[in-house]
């Protein structure tokens, strides 16, 4: 199988505090070149309920929602191969280099992890050895299939951290 795919640059500033990390984008988002492009992925949802903002389609405008409210996005793979865009499907990854990032900037207060595969493969990046708490949270997949109400409940844990 010879289907490569890669992430995106990370979305950060230096007054990023909290870093979510996904495992790596999915076939809408690569096509689309945008972070949760997938419209029944509830990531853009969850961020602009959780910090009462108006949601807009516009990419740019929720990338400026991201950097106002602190928050870094990034994927813990670099390459893979996948068919689709389940992470069961992910074969031969390349990790992106989650402890460099940490380092390079040390305003950020928190890790958090978009769903089981990010955490999975963050325990592997960095071990035991991290400056920062790390925490996982229920992905914002479609295929996540618990309710939109209880998603947020548990992402709400992130303004703790700003």
């Amino acid at each position: 199988m010879e289907n490569r795919i890669s992430s995106f640059p990370p979305v950060i500033s230096k007054d990023s505090k909290i870093l979510i990390l996904g495992s790596v984008p999915g076939v809408k988002s690569l096509e689309m070149q945008q972070y949760y492009a997938h419209p029944q992925n509830q990531f853009w949802k969850i961020i602009f309920e959780l910090f009462n903002e108006y949601f807009t389609a516009d990419y740019s405008e929720k990338l400026k929602i991201l950097e106002k409210n602190h928050l870094a996005v990034w994927d813990v793979i670099d390459t893979c191969e996948r068919k689709g865009s389940l992470d069961s499907n992910i074969i031969n990854e390349e990790a992106n280099d989650i402890r460099k990032l940490l380092i390079d900037f040390p305003n950020l207060q928190a890790v958090f992890c978009n769903g089981q595969k990010s955490f999975k493969n963050l325990q592997k990046i960095l071990g035991k050895d991290c400056e920062v708490p790390v925490f996982v949270l229920p992905s914002t997949s479609p295929l996540h299939t618990i309710s939109f109400e209880k998603k947020l409940a548990e992402w709400k844990i992130i303004k703790r951290y700003l």
